[in-house]
């Protein structure tokens, strides 16, 4: 009963794959391709994405054919859907967009002007589209990788096919694109003719070595640095056909005698102690005796070692001690053992300098060759090593990965690596190491002190802390200003992905009066803020001159506190790195205070002239006065600030006070009728800022005290500005 339940829920499940697979592909088909085609025009050919498309690594790659110095492309991309947004390429570092992407026939497709930084060492090219969604759908991104390939010939056309046998010989390589011939610094084994790829001044050159003599054939199997398509199936590969050359290769003049090592380290143990050698039996070898080794055949040769039979071995070989003076290369010459100066053999092999290093160097990301060893902690630096005879070192960089790299350089003068310091590096020096001997060089691991963008410096002076970037211009403040106070976020300055380190930071104050004149000045130099314990530094940004807790203006001023200044004075921070600790330019943020005021209160004297007063009661005929001489008026007076300007008053006034009519009699007659009036008086003022002498009107109404009665004034006065 069991096993009939158990069968019956498996072909349940069974029977909801197909129906789980179909929904999935359904819900991938609705998702339909961003481009509709891609087309890359270079100077003889277009390519489409539609027909020139290969799988590498079971990715679909863009093809394109390109010769050496083709390094500008005209690019079409058509979308599937015009109408679903504007399409737009991301930048890269692979390439610079000459001419932005612009949409043409109403943006049914886009075109664009690009140029290839270098084609022939750039790796994992891509192209990124992406096309904003004018709804809430969110935005729709394409990838296409980019696969450049080239048409790479290899010729061989020696002028002497003559070989002899130990002799090592150099011949002169011609292709269309050098560049793209991947060298061979090491030796083949076990053939008639070895053989390796080097170049030298931009000329590719094959050295051959014969084994045995005879007729032998040389076979090459070139390789390139780019891939190119067959021409039958399109698949992608790197082999260049096979290069066949047949050479005569003839027994030298005196017998070769193969040795068991042929690279030999000139130091100074090899030089007195000796190294131990295996050499082919001369037959008129004699046992405890010592041979001279020399670099020419007649006498006179410099010495560059010596040889002393040891004892015959089993395999027809004899054991030997040498000891080395002088360098040696195999392509220069033979190698000559001599006996009274008389050559009785030739030789070979390799005697090298030991490996020094001389001069170390530093590549940072996007930055050129500095002789700086320092490194920042989760960056990937390049790192030169030079010196002599490199290629046999076997370099170790301490607590660091080395990160394999396809344009790395490797001779005997210079090497170099890719390095990896990981983000939590503990060690302030990493030490490099020759085969487990230190070396004379190291790096030094320095944290970033790289300028942050000042978003991470909070104010305040009586409102919520706001960052101080967003406060651009002047700030108009209408309330007495107890303390501005600065503070600081130290968890916004490192992430996860971007590093900066502490940030040095200075401050420069400056209160001012309404007038503009200077009443205090202060800099405060080198704030030093560090990243708090978020950061994954933190224990390595400990020191005593962090900032710690909030920078207080009024604990720095001394002559006129915040809360002492006059209306409408300024408080100007200017905020900025501190330049000399840094190698790149830092940030400016500039904040402007000004004690804004609404209304301004004051006792003003002026000169009412020529007034029209109309008084209330009594008879029609003494209503109106006529135009009367110069009045006095002292009012209690309000005026009023224009609070979209700094400093600039409305051209109205209210007070209230005491006028004296007629109190400046220009009339002819003496007994012109003088009052006094208790007033509430308007007044409009010129806008003109710089006048001394103004011409206000007044209009009010008031209480004659002379005669009881209620009246209404009008006209114009005289005021004086000092």
């Amino acid at each position: 009963m069991l096993y009939y339940f158990g069968f019956r829920r498996l072909r349940t499940l069974l029977a909801l794959v197909p129906l789980l697979l179909f929904s999935a592909l359904a819900a991938r088909a609705q998702r339909p391709p961003l481009l509709r085609e891609l087309s890359l025009r270079t100077d003889t050919t277009t390519y489409y994405l539609s027909r020139n498309t290969v799988t590498v690594q079971e990715e679909p790659h863009f093809y394109f054919y390109y010769r050496p110095g083709d390094d500008t492309a005209e690019l079409r991309a058509t979308p599937a859907d015009p109408s679903a947004g504007t399409l737009s390429l991301q930048r890269s570092a692979d390439f610079t967009l000459l001419d932005s992407l612009t949409p043409v026939a109403g943006g049914q497709y886009y075109r664009a002007k690009l140029r290839f930084t270098n084609l022939a060492d750039v790796r994992f090219l891509s192209l990124t589209f992406r096309q904003a969604a004018p709804d809430s759908a969110g935005a729709r991104v394409q990838t296409v990788r980019l696969l450049p390939v080239s048409r790479t010939t290899l010729e061989l056309r020696p002028t002497d096919t003559d070989l002899f046998v130990g002799e090592e010989k150099v011949f002169e390589l011609s292709s269309n694109n050098p560049k793209n011939i991947r060298l061979s610094p090491e030796w083949t084994h076990g053939q008639d003719i070895d053989y390796r790829f080097d170049q030298e001044k931009g000329v590719l050159r094959l050295h051959v070595l014969a084994n045995a003599p005879g007729n032998r054939v040389l076979t090459l199997r070139p390789q390139t640095e780019r891939p190119f398509l067959t021409d039958n199936n399109r698949r992608v590969t790197y082999a260049l056909p096979p290069l066949r050359q047949e050479f005569t290769v003839k027994s030298s003049r005196l017998r070769f005698l193969s040795v068991d090592k042929k690279e030999i380290t000139l130091d100074e143990d090899s030089r007195r102690k000796g190294v131990e050698l295996i050499l082919d039996n001369g037959r008129t070898f004699d046992l405890r005796h010592t041979y001279r080794i020399e670099d020419q055949e007649e006498a006179g040769g410099a010495l560059i070692a010596e040889v002393f039979t040891r004892q015959y071995l089993t395999n027809d070989r004899v054991l030997c001690w040498l000891r080395v003076y002088n360098t040696h290369r195999q392509a220069d010459s033979y190698l000559y053992i001599k006996e009274n100066d008389q050559a009785k053999y030739i030789t070979n092999f390799n005697i090298s300098p030991q490996t020094t290093v001389t001069a170390l160097s530093v590549r940072h990301r996007g930055g050129d060759w500095t002789s700086s060893n320092t490194v920042n902690p989760g960056e990937t630096v390049d790192v030169r090593l030079e010196g002599v005879s490199l290629l046999r070192g076997r370099f170790h960089f301490e607590d660091v990965r080395v990160v394999p790299s396809d344009s790395s350089v490797r001779s005997d003068a210079a090497v170099v690596y890719r390095v990896q310091v990981p983000i939590g590096i503990d060690k302030k020096r990493v030490a490099i190491d020759n085969a487990g001997q230190p070396t004379d060089f190291a790096l030094t691991v320095r944290e970033f002190q790289r300028p942050h963008p000042l978003d991470f410096v909070g104010v305040t002076f009586g409102e919520t802390v706001r960052p101080v970037t967003r406060l651009n211009g002047p700030i108009l403040y209408d309330r007495t200003i107890r303390d501005v106070v600065f503070s600081f976020n130290a968890g916004a300055i490192d992430s996860e992905r971007q590093l900066y380190g502490k940030q040095h930071l200075t401050f420069e104050i400056r209160t001012q009066n309404a007038k503009g004149d200077l009443i205090e000045m202060r800099t405060i130099d080198n704030v030093v803020v560090c990243p708090d314990g978020s950061s994954v530094r933190a224990a390595f940004y400990q020191d005593k001159q962090c900032q710690v807790g909030n920078l207080s203006l009024n604990n720095l001023l001394s002559a006129r506190k915040t809360y002492d200044l006059d209306d409408w004075s300024k408080i100007i921070v200017t905020i900025k790195h501190t330049q000399a600790q840094y190698q790149e330019p830092g940030f400016t943020q500039r904040l402007e205070l000004v004690l804004q005021r609404r209304v301004k209160f004051d006792i003003d004297v002026s000169f009412p002239a020529g007034l029209l007063t109309k008084q209330l009661g009594g008879g029609e005929a003494n209503n109106y006065t006529a135009f009367s001489g110069i009045s006095l008026a002292t009012l209690a007076q309000f005026s009023f600030y224009n609070p979209n300007k700094i400093n600039k008053l409305r051209p109205y006034k209210v007070g209230a006070g005491f006028v004296a009519l007629n109190a400046f009699n220009l009339n002819s007659n003496a007994n012109a009728a003088r009052d006094l009036g208790l007033v509430v008086l308007g007044s409009v003022y010129p806008t003109r800022s710089d006048a001394k002498l103004t011409f206000p009107l007044y209009l009010g109404a008031g209480y004659l005290v002379n005669k009881g009665k209620l009246f209404f004034l009008f006209g114009p006065g005289i005021g004086i500005r000092l």
